[in-house]
């Protein structure tokens, strides 16, 4: 009966009682903000220390994954909204409306997560429309990682307020 018991302490769907959606949190945060515009971080700060071909390279990464955007963003920008947004007003009503504490979570993940998309397409757009190179585009790089690193840390705060509420209105256990 342990042996069953420890199983669904570990897949069980209550999201805030459990560490596992802490860790995942934490996680999406930190890789959110490790990778500015699909290029890593350590790739900028190596450019900006060495600069010559570190700075052809990081370059040459930036302009690759601002085309992929764009051109994501013109093909099917649209209907990627439409779903986006049609999938956050779902796990919205679910979690808040219906009370399902799973759609809570990945609302509490996803929202944040979609305006630093958002924030990705504007900053590639800016980028591409100035011709920005050298140390232009690693101060536009550095200032998105801020951005990103500012909406996270308010989505982690209420979302550490959130689930402190529902773990003390419903009890760790369920009930």
């Amino acid at each position: 009966m342990d042996w069953y018991q420890t199983i669904f302490e570990l897949i069980e769907l209550r999201s805030f009682s459990n560490l596992w959606f802490w860790i995942a949190l934490a996680v999406v945060w930190s890789t959110a903000s490790h990778w500015v515009l699909g290029v890593p971080y350590d790739m900028v700060l190596r450019a900006k220390r060495h600069g010559d071909q570190a700075m052809v390279d990081l370059e040459d990464m930036v302009r690759i994954n601002v085309n992929r955007l764009i051109y994501i963003g013109q093909v099917s920008g649209l209907w990627l909204a439409a779903f986006a947004c049609f999938f956050l007003t779902m796990l919205a009503l679910l979690g808040f409306y219906y009370g399902m504490e799973f759609a809570q979570a990945v609302f509490l993940l996803g929202f944040p997560l979609s305006i630093i998309g958002m924030l990705s397409l504007s900053t590639a757009r800016v980028i591409r429309s100035d011709d920005e190179m050298g140390t232009t585009m690693i101060r536009r790089l550095n200032r998105h990682r801020l951005y990103t690193q500012i909406i996270g840390m308010i989505s982690i705060f209420i979302t550490a307020l959130w689930g402190m509420y529902q773990n003390m209105s419903i009890g760790p256990l369920g009930g």
